[in-house]
């Protein structure tokens, strides 16, 4: 450990971290990685098999608003780099309870950043010699831009506009993180992405709850007329763009991650129904479609995403492998094994 390169990854237990952990391990051979996370009903350690036991791994549960026990972690194991992926992420929950969002996502953020400044910094625009190379870089979303009409995509120098209390709190971490970059100095780089599936995803969110009740024979809710639009990013896509941007990126900068998958809600579900059709087909020989029920809309729900990524895309090599037909078959495929 003593010849390794110390990166703190949080929230790596969670959907894109628990798939990031293992893709960094295996891509960076250089790095002792450390685990931040808090285990939330959202976090599994079950999904970190991959590096379970290895002497280049340490999970460490606990919370990123944590002055103390964040500091701690930057002497102990002398933190070269973060990849901070750790918040409160459902916009549901963000509704019926913004506190916890507010908290983990906005004061979470800073306590890292800060602690990070102050282990690699001497003050404003000065790294201490030891840690000329250290970068904090910050997973954030799509949805800090807001809503888009029947065309446009989000670009990078969008305006902010967010409009439910999760994207709110991530659009002020973003804000955070910027501001240590013009007022300190400090190496940070930010990445926007749209929606993640893939495996690991937990069972609150919109895909694995359509396998879900399928399996199940439950019905399919679908909120509003099933035709608010998103852009799809299959996770480990996801995290080769966090991977590039980490050590390739420019500092101070933000890249925008998108698959170029824009679906309709209602296009999702009967893509995963005519899949589970062919590979898991109902007693019945009826349709999983059958079961798509629409229920009343979510409050801010907004209509459409999509991410231009261009500037990735150029400046970093960066490239979707999957597409969504490719990458929702592989998702499928996970799940039944998960839940059959």
């Amino acid at each position: 450990m003593t010849d390794l390169k110390s990166i703190l990854i949080t929230g790596g237990a969670g959907f894109i971290g628990s798939n990031l952990v293992p893709y960094f391990f295996k891509k960076h051979p250089e790095y002792f990685l450390i685990n931040l996370d808090k285990l939330t009903y959202a976090g599994d350690l079950q999904n970190l098999s991959e590096v379970e036991g290895s002497d280049r791994y340490k999970f460490i549960q606990g919370d990123i608003c944590n002055r103390e026990l964040v500091e701690y972690l930057f002497r102990e194991y002398n933190i070269q780099g973060v990849l901070h992926l750790a918040a409160e992420s459902h916009v549901d929950n963000s509704i019926t309870g913004p506190a916890e969002f507010i908290q983990t996502n906005i004061n979470g953020t800073f306590t890292l950043l800060d602690a990070a400044r102050n282990y690699w910094m001497e003050g404003p625009f000065e790294y201490k010699p030891a840690y000329k190379d250290c970068r904090f870089l910050h997973v954030s979303t799509d949805e800090v831009y807001g809503t888009l009409g029947e065309t446009g995509l989000f670009e990078e120098t969008t305006p902010y506009a967010p409009n439910s209390p999760y994207s709110a709190s991530k659009a002020s971490s973003d804000m955070i993180v910027r501001s240590y970059f013009h007022t300190y100095g400090m190496n940070v780089v930010t990445t926007n992405c749209s929606n993640n599936y893939g495996p690991k995803q937990h069972d609150e969110k919109l895909i694995p709850t359509i396998i879900r009740k399928c399996l199940n024979g439950e019905s399919i809710p679908i909120y509003g007329d099933g035709k608010n639009i998103r852009d799809w990013l299959y996770v480990l896509d996801h995290c080769q763009g966090i991977d590039l941007a980490y050590c390739n990126g420019q500092a101070g900068e933000t890249y925008n991650i998108g698959g170029r998958n824009e679906r309709k809600n209602i296009e999702v579900a009967q893509v995963i129904c005519q899949i589970l059709d062919e590979l898991n087909p109902r007693s019945s020989q009826e349709s999983y479609e059958e079961l798509i029920t629409f229920v009343k809309d979510r409050a801010g729900h907004d209509r459409r995403y999509a991410i231009d990524a261009s500037k990735i895309e150029g400046e970093l090599a960066w490239k979707a492998q999957e597409n969504f037909e490719t990458g929702i078959r592989k998702t499928v495929e996970w799940y039944l094994t998960k839940y059959l």
